[in-house]
């Protein structure tokens, strides 16, 4: 099996402040959401659980899989798609003038501004991470849970899901919400 799961809320995600790599920690309400994501799905049994570098979403793991014996390996590549200076921006998805905007409302034609994160980047740091990591071990019949970020999670779904570019956000999980993917 493989499952994914997003991070728990931030201050960031609740002030709609855009995080990206910005290493953000949990609020109290994603404390709160990690906890009951780990009793509500305390009958599933994983073997590994990969996890994005981000505290964000190392803490969210500790705590869904508190008490279990689920060792938690830290992957580069399971980091959030990096916006560049643009981190911090308040206000981007309603504002068209912004120049992150059209990441959200037009991703088939987004294009990073300064050192920004491409799409395609972060797509193939999510198909890399599948083919080497997630895919061989499920195919051995291990059950595998991944940790990381909004956009990051679409694009392993995206590629698993063989969602077109101009859809990629119908991916986008919710805060502690476990997907199984296969």
């Amino acid at each position: 099996m493989l499952y994914i799961m997003r991070h728990g809320k931030t201050e960031w995600n609740k002030i709609e402040k855009l995080q990206g790599s910005t290493d953000i920690p949990l609020n109290e309400e994603g404390i709160e959401a990690a906890i009951a994501a780990h009793d509500k799905y305390k009958d599933i049994n994983f073997d590994v659980c990969y996890c994005s570098p981000l505290v964000r979403a190392k803490k969210t793991a500790e705590l869904f899989l508190e008490g279990t014996e689920t060792p938690i390996i830290i992957d580069d590549r399971l980091k959030e798609m990096s916006f560049g200076e643009l981190e911090g921006v308040m206000g981007y998805f309603n504002d068209p003038k912004c120049p992150i905007n059209n990441l959200f409302t037009d991703p088939a034609n987004y294009i990073p501004q300064g050192n920004a994160e491409s799409i395609e980047h972060m797509s193939e740091r999510a198909l890399s991470f599948l083919n080497e990591i997630a895919y061989p071990l499920h195919n051995k019949g291990k059950s595998v849970l991944i940790v990381c970020h909004g956009a990051l999670g679409c694009s392993i779904m995206s590629h698993i899901r063989k969602t077109p570019l101009s859809d990629f956000w119908s991916n986008l999980m919710g805060n502690c919400e476990l997907v199984k993917l296969l």
